[in-house]
């Protein structure tokens, strides 16, 4: 009876992780298929990731926020005590979004037809006294990962003309990466599954 009760335990105990994994895959597929789309310009970087290969790092036009962007920042506020954070993005006449306006927290209202907002996590020790200063929110953004052998090709190629990734943000401003551009172009494309 005791073998019974075992092999019984184990099935359920990787029937709860199966669904716990499958749960987290359909949950990023979900945001793929119906987040709305935004795309980012990204900046040049060399990278390499011995286990996973060659990678893009994505450092695009949110990844600095200036403070005086921050409409909610408490009086008396001298730093940040590892927050979270949204910003409002708008499309830009070339395509690209831009912040408009962030705050800690959660948005005060709903972003309009031609902005979205994105959810980021600032990290303690970041100075909020200088309006003139800039924080770095983290998104959870940071790297697309490309076919062995093509990253630094693209790296080379990115220091030449502009380059965009598009996300998709689920209604609560959670980011997925959706795809690499080259300009108008799309290189690569990230499968739902």
């Amino acid at each position: 009876m005791t073998g019974n009760r075992l092999i019984i335990s184990a099935l359920v105990l990787a029937l709860v992780q199966i669904g716990f994994l499958s749960w987290i895959i359909a949950g990023r597929a979900a945001i793929l298929r119906h987040g709305k789309e935004v795309l980012l310009r990204v900046e040049p970087v060399d990278p390499r990731d011995l286990l996973r290969g060659d990678y893009i790092s994505v450092n695009n036009s949110i990844s600095r926020i200036p403070v005086k962007l921050i409409a909610n920042i408490p009086q008396g506020k001298f730093s940040s005590d590892d927050t979270s954070i949204v910003v409002r993005l708008k499309k830009g006449a070339d395509g690209y979004w831009q912040p408009t306006a962030a705050w800690f927290g959660k948005a005060p209202a709903s972003a309009g037809p031609d902005e979205a907002d994105i959810a980021g996590h600032l990290a303690e020790g970041w100075g909020l006294r200088d309006p003139e200063a800039t924080i770095a929110p983290e998104y959870g953004i940071d790297r697309f990962y490309v076919p062995e052998g093509e990253g630094m090709a693209i790296q080379a190629d990115m220091r030449v003309r502009p380059f965009g990734i598009k996300l998709a943000l689920s209604a609560n401003g959670t980011p997925q990466i959706k795809a690499l551009m080259d300009g108008d172009k799309t290189l690569f494309e990230e499968p739902l599954y």
